[in-house]
């Protein structure tokens, strides 16, 4: 009979339940379901309907169990962050978005008792304003800490519906600023300095752990078809990603492209000095005991809100036939930074990029196709210049990019951003984050052995990526 495990794999905007069965060092992959996620603003802020999430991927993996029998178990990841609160077990309310504007006044809360720098000292994260430690903040100003008795990130929450099981991944759990950089376990002595309740905070294990059984209420409500197991993985989803990047030497970065676009290196051990918060980078914990070295660039969440706003303004665009004018437009289209604040909002995008042309005195571009090529380029210039400070901060000089995820679809993107850094961007898998979901899982159950490199070669030969070579200025002309 063949081995399967599924992964359960939840983003930004969609989640999806993709099966992956394993041969003789290959994976092979099949979509179950597929299914929006779709924020909701009411007029307390904006929500993420996790009720409808942890639907919607239950009944995938009821799917998944009666398609095939060789089913052992299963595992979520999802975004970074965010989190609900319980109390005697039952969800307080939906979780917050991280996008919500709520988050400013956790930041001057922390920063009141704990500064920048020795924040960062403490916990090895770039300074991003919706880190959980900022939410949390605000929500034990708004006295919301005082109802509840646990808190569990969103792929633990998932796990804990299903299974009953309470725990944090440790992937995720290093995201939220409440670990000490390169530890395994929660910063007691932080919690106490910014009164936060370290009673919430459930026992911290690692990728890899076998959790329960999927529960016989869930097996009931889900038509799941025999017992399954819950195991963890990098259950924050640029961990599992990662793992899904077809390479293991120290020459590469890797660009985790989505909504946001991850861009770093792996490394042995955190590398958390004043030269690394200068430049925005982030210690976040990695599979197996590695850093992730990286930076959080605003990624296609810049392309996607203005389809978006031109979608409600009554412009349905299609999107490939923007890349193709976007492909088809000048070199030379103005840029803006990325990374700029204003643009992490939902809203009018591309007013607010407007803006900022604006603001350096030059024109907007004219068309909807330089528009969309100015996104990318400006994302492209990014990226190099993240990879260079990988370079300055690291002592290693970079000869490959591998560029994985959504964006890796994106073939001006992929080109662009070879142009711009000056070396290879190796592209794909399109589905690195679930692909490293299943290959731990597999892991956990003994269908495959060895370390993250082992898996890695795994990747390689199932998922062979497609190459972009760097081109000249010259050759950028020509076309």
């Amino acid at each position: 009979m063949t081995r399967a495990v599924a992964a359960i794999d939840l983003g930004a905007t969609s989640g999806r339940v993709i099966l992956g069965t394993v041969g003789h060092n290959e994976l092979h992959l099949r979509h179950v379901a597929r299914f929006p996620n779709t924020p909701v603003r009411t007029p307390d802020g904006l929500h993420w309907d996790v009720l409808s999430l942890y639907s919607a991927a239950m009944a995938g993996l009821g799917t998944a169990s009666r398609e095939e029998p060789g089913l052992l178990g299963a595992a979520v990841d999802s975004w970074a962050v965010d989190y609900a609160l319980l109390r005697g077990g039952r969800m307080l309310g939906n979780p917050y978005h991280y996008r919500d504007d709520r988050t400013a006044a956790g930041v001057d809360a922390v920063h009141a008792r704990v500064d920048a720098a020795e924040l960062f000292r403490r916990n090895g994260l770039q300074h991003l304003p919706f880190n959980t430690v900022f939410q949390l903040a605000a929500e034990a100003r708004d006295g919301m800490l005082d109802l509840a008795d646990r808190l569990l990130l969103i792929p633990d929450l998932i796990g804990y519906w299903a299974t009953g099981r309470a725990v944090a991944e440790l992937t995720n759990a290093t995201t939220t600023g409440l670990v000490p950089v390169g530890s395994t376990d929660w910063d007691r002595e932080l919690l106490g300095t910014l009164g936060l309740p370290d009673a919430l905070l459930p026992e911290i294990v690692p990728p890899g752990t076998d959790l329960a059984a999927v529960s016989a209420e869930a097996r009931a409500e889900f038509g799941i078809a025999r017992e399954l197991r819950f195991t963890t993985v990098g259950s924050h989803d640029t961990a599992s990603a990662v793992v899904g990047v077809p390479s293991a030497g120290e020459d590469t970065v890797y660009i985790s492209c989505g909504t946001w676009s991850l861009v770093g290196t792996e490394l042995p051990r955190p590398l958390a000095t004043p030269e690394a918060r200068a430049a925005a980078f982030t210690n976040e914990g990695g599979v197996d005991g590695r850093t992730r070295f990286l930076k959080n660039v605003m990624g296609l969440w810049l392309l996607s809100e203005s389809l978006r706003t031109w979608a409600k303004g009554g412009e349905q665009e299609d999107l490939e036939h923007l890349l193709a004018a976007a492909a088809d437009a000048p070199v030379d289209v103005p840029t803006f930074d990325a990374n700029s604040p204003s643009l992490l909002a939902p809203g009018d995008m591309p007013a607010r990029i407007e803006a900022l042309f604006a603001e350096q005195g030059v024109a907007a571009p004219a068309t909807r196709g330089e528009f969309v090529r100015s996104i990318l380029q400006s994302l492209a210039n990014a990226y190099a210049d993240t990879i260079r400070d990988i370079e300055r901060l690291t002592g290693r000089t970079i000869g490959t990019v591998h560029l994985v995820g959504g964006g890796a679809q994106n073939a001006l993107l992929c080109q662009l951003t070879a142009d711009a850094v000056g070396v290879p961007v190796v592209a794909g898998p399109v589905e690195a984050t679930a692909i490293g979901n299943l290959l731990i899982q597999a892991r956990t159950h003994g269908l495959v052995s060895g370390d993250l490199e082992a898996l890695r070669s795994i990747v390689a030969f199932s998922f062979p990526p497609r190459a972009y070579a760097a081109r000249t200025r010259a050759q950028r002309r020509a076309g």
